[in-house]
């Protein structure tokens, strides 16, 4: 498996960089700059590839509702050309909360509009004249919208490679399914190795049995807390708390993709319960009514035979990048347990 790690979403990125320049010396593969409502990603990333040499870097994600489908292939060719080749597109679409709360923009048909911003940047990555006749992108503006005066263009710059890797986030069978099929990389979210097959392994298998054979294999990317330590207690509080967010709070009552996924694993009642109590604002109760085996399942914290054991598991369920977020309470703890994770894989 390579190894990758997901910076934080804002304050101190200086800071966080100069840890990342730390981790990729330690033997770090890739980087990934998340886009939430904080920062924009892309910014983050310019400067992360202006401070990196070897390491490869990904947007975690940009999201495909907030910016056309042409200005998103040319923002992957800019930060491919700064990063001299060594960025992958990790888009997603995010969730109603943000692309219309915070965005102002309507949710609408999400796997159709992903499959067609792929086919664009593509096309523009290739230096095609851009045409494109979708359903929910028309490029140019057909007869009787805009002006009349649009005319077809292809990008202007040589990309510094044709086809860059898109790494699609997806948590729905849908969208895994979409991933498998078009994307050369799934970004997943709170895996479960040992639920992976039964939650996920239809919806791969069906999107693996449309896939372009060029694309290669699917390069499947989990994320998880990391630490070796006897007592894994006293450092999983973040990713318990993270947990809540998510199942409880982080979208609708009536959609919220992580609060589905957590019910996929089993926890259908769980899922309910802490979805309750976070919504009514009780967030510390919802924290607490996270189960400890959800918390495990989702982890890679404790002693170092239980870690071995863990990482097999990964494997086993298919996982060819490991993106994790040290426990660590240092720069220099954070930078060793790379290493240590390293010397694992």
């Amino acid at each position: 498996m390579r190894l990758g790690m997901m910076l934080g979403y804002s304050g101190g990125f200086a800071e966080a960089v100069q840890e990342l320049v730390e981790c990729e010396a330690a033997g770090l593969d890739l980087a990934v700059v998340p886009e939430a409502y904080s920062y924009d990603a892309v910014s983050l990333l310019g400067f992360v590839a202006a401070r990196t040499r070897r390491v490869r870097l990904a947007s975690g994600i940009m999201q495909l509702y907030t910016r056309t489908p042409t200005l998103t292939a040319m923002t992957a060719a800019g930060l491919d050309y700064v990063s001299n080749g060594r960025f992958a597109l990790g888009l997603g679409t995010s969730g109603p909360q943000v692309i219309e709360g915070f965005h102002g923009v309507p949710y609408d048909a999400p796997l159709g509009r992903t499959r067609e911003v792929v086919e664009i940047c593509r096309k523009v990555w290739a230096r095609e004249v851009l045409v494109h006749k979708g359903r929910h992108y028309q490029v140019p503006l057909p007869p009787g919208q805009g002006t009349g005066l649009g005319k077809p263009l292809k990008l202007i710059n040589h990309p510094v490679r044709p086809r860059i890797p898109v790494f699609l986030a997806a948590v729905g069978p849908r969208s895994v399914a979409l991933a498998a099929e078009i994307a050369e990389g799934w970004l997943t979210l709170f895996f479960n190795p040992e639920r992976a097959s039964d939650v996920f392994g239809e919806a791969l298998a069906s999107g693996a049995a449309r896939r372009d054979p060029a694309l290669g294999p699917l390069d499947v990317i989990a994320a998880a807390p990391f630490g070796i330590t006897d007592d894994p207690d006293a450092v999983l509080g973040g990713h318990r708390a993270q947990l809540a967010l998510y199942v409880g709070g982080m979208g609708a009552r009536e959609r919220n993709y992580s609060n589905a996924l957590v019910r996929r694993y089993g926890y259908e009642r769980e899922a309910a319960l802490i979805q309750e109590l976070y919504l009514s604002g009780r967030k510390a109760e919802a924290v607490a009514a996270v189960p400890e085996s959800l918390v495990r399942a989702t982890s890679l914290v404790g002693p170092a035979g239980y870690v071995r054991e863990r990482l097999a598991a990964y494997r086993e369920a298919g996982v060819t990048t490991l993106l994790v977020s040290p426990v660590a309470r240092t720069p220099a703890e954070r930078v060793k347990s790379i290493a240590e994770l390293k010397s694992l894989l």
